[in-house]
């Protein structure tokens, strides 16, 4: 069977959604550039208008000024089209890597039919801007909500107890439906990583390892500056060394020391390495 190397595509969207983040803010800023220059001509404008009209004769100042102003309200709207195309363009990319993954993924999985991945969602939603990233410090303790959690509502934080209960006690098909039941219940929420982590080690517990990946990777790549991220990584890096790529697993699960430095999951990684024969 063919086996890609899968984990380009899994830094390329790591890479490409913080970008997509970060030009969706200053394309905010340059909107507000905008509207700021804006109401600064209108203010001209009526300065005019009270002053009479067509009959009035401008200073060289006043036109010095209105042009300045034109000038720049024209940069910062060239500078929004432009920044729009880029994020689109990084989230269809995005998304292009994405599906790429999960076809590579079905490849490496005995039984997996391709006919039925279906189309991969676009990455943060049909409005192709980036998905707002959940509350940090996602770091999972072992019996209880993560580390950081900050305030949640009530039934919130039973139900992701419960689907961690139900992970502790190895009831993993349970634990499934609850974390992905979770997940849908409280979208964007500050236990979604951990929720997608939580539903991978069940699925990975019903042994859908390919499934199992597919979380981690959508943990890892959706909120990489996450600090479950490395955790993510690690769990990725060894489902794809039980699904039969070991050249793939080796080099992310090497990524996780590369672009966490300090993380306590390093620890872990290189266990995995050492398993799997990484050289």
């Amino acid at each position: 069977m063919r086996k890609s190397s899968v984990f380009g595509p899994v830094l390329a969207i790591a890479l490409a959604m913080p970008l997509a983040a970060q030009s969706q803010e200053t394309l905010a800023d340059i909107r507000q550039d905008m509207v700021v220059l804006s109401v600064e001509l209108a203010k001209l404008q009526r300065e005019l208008s009270t002053t009479g009209g067509a009959g009035v004769v401008l200073s060289g100042d006043q036109l010095e000024r209105i042009n300045s102003i034109e000038t720049q309200l024209q940069r910062v709207t060239a500078k929004a089209e432009e920044l729009e195309f880029r994020i689109s363009r990084v989230v269809k990319d995005g998304t292009n890597r994405l599906g790429d993954l999960e076809f590579r993924l079905c490849e490496l999985e005995p039984g997996c039919d391709i006919g039925n991945l279906g189309q991969t969602p676009l990455l943060g939603g049909d409005s192709g801007a980036a998905a707002p990233a959940p509350a940090p410090a996602q770091v999972v303790a072992t019996d209880g909500l993560p580390l950081g959690a900050g305030e949640l509502a009530v039934s919130e934080e039973a139900d992701f107890l419960d689907a961690q209960k139900a992970l502790t006690d190895q009831d993993f098909a349970g634990a499934a439906q609850m974390f992905a039941l979770f997940r849908e219940t409280y979208p964007q929420g500050p236990l979604e990583v951990a929720a997608l982590i939580g539903e991978g080690r069940a699925l990975e517990g019903q042994g859908d390892t390919r499934e199992a990946a597919r979380r981690y990777l959508t943990a890892y790549s959706g909120f990489p500056e996450d600090n479950s991220a490395p955790e993510a990584l690690w769990r990725l890096g060894v489902s794809l060394a039980a699904l039969g790529s070991a050249p793939e697993a080796c080099v992310t699960l090497s990524e996780v020391a590369a672009r966490y430095p300090g993380s306590d999951f390093i620890a872990q990684a290189e266990a995995s390495k050492a398993e799997i024969g990484c050289q």
